[in-house]
């Protein structure tokens, strides 16, 4: 994969929807700390305090964005969803869509140990940039690309609400309802030591609600409590 170089910012540019005044506070933003103590004579700097600045102001955007939206959401959920959006997951996979990868300037060793595709460099480098598009053109110029960024991904948010935890969401409503914790237990281990698939149940006081599959633990009884929660709202409602 290229590496970005200081002459060449039109393709990154044309990605963000934002034309630097300033290339080097670009350059900065897109110079890893590895790249910066591998080259100390190079005239720029690393992206960690661009990034700690990039981290509130898209705090701050995505904030804005929940409290307008309607109907008015509760404060507990606008905290859920937003920490949801500001997770590296999220901002790691809005940077490898726009192949921020291609662009960073990476130490060797990081490179070596595939950095371009390392999730929590690309959501570190992304905050970043954010912060160097706020010192080079403003909040409202900031404001402007994230929402460039994030309009499709807030709207799928909602609608599929991916920012639940179904594991917690199923924990608090069983001891909301029955006064006891839910229960996983691993039904099935298939497949070799490495490519491991798990099939989990999750029942309470007895009763099994909800079957998942994964290639972790983790994912599969997440499967089980999301489907645990299908079938607990559709009791409700046929009891209703």
């Amino acid at each position: 994969m290229p590496a970005f170089c200081s002459g060449n910012t039109v393709a990154i540019e044309k990605e963000l929807g934002y034309q630097f005044k300033d290339k080097k506070i670009l350059n900065d933003a897109l110079t890893h700390k590895s790249f910066y103590h591998e080259n100390p004579d190079d005239e720029g700097f690393h992206n960690e305090r661009l990034e700690f600045l990039g981290d509130t102001i898209l705090g701050l955007v995505i904030s804005d964005l929940l409290y307008r939206k309607e109907p008015p959401m509760p404060e507990s959920e606008m905290a859920r969803i937003k920490s949801y959006l500001v997770s590296g997951k999220v901002l790691s996979r809005i940077a490898n869509g726009k192949h921020l990868g291609n662009y960073l300037k990476l130490g060797k060793g990081e490179i070596g140990t595939g950095g371009r595709a390392k999730d929590s460099i690309l959501a570190d480098s992304i905050e970043a940039l954010f912060g160097a598009v706020y010192m080079d053109g403003g909040f409202y110029q900031a404001k402007d690309v994230i929402v460039g960024l994030y309009g499709l991904v807030i709207e799928e948010t909602l609608q599929e609400k991916k920012y639940l935890d179904h594991k917690t969401e199923l924990q608090e409503l069983s001891q909301q309802k029955l006064g006891v914790l839910p229960e996983y237990r691993i039904n099935k281990e298939e497949g070799l030591e490495h490519e491991k698939v798990f099939t989990v149940s999750v029942s309470v006081k007895g009763e099994v609600l909800g079957t998942g599959t994964g290639r972790s633990k983790k994912k599969a009884e997440t499967d089980a409590a999301k489907e645990a929660l299908k079938n607990i709202t559709s009791k409700d409602q046929n009891i209703t």
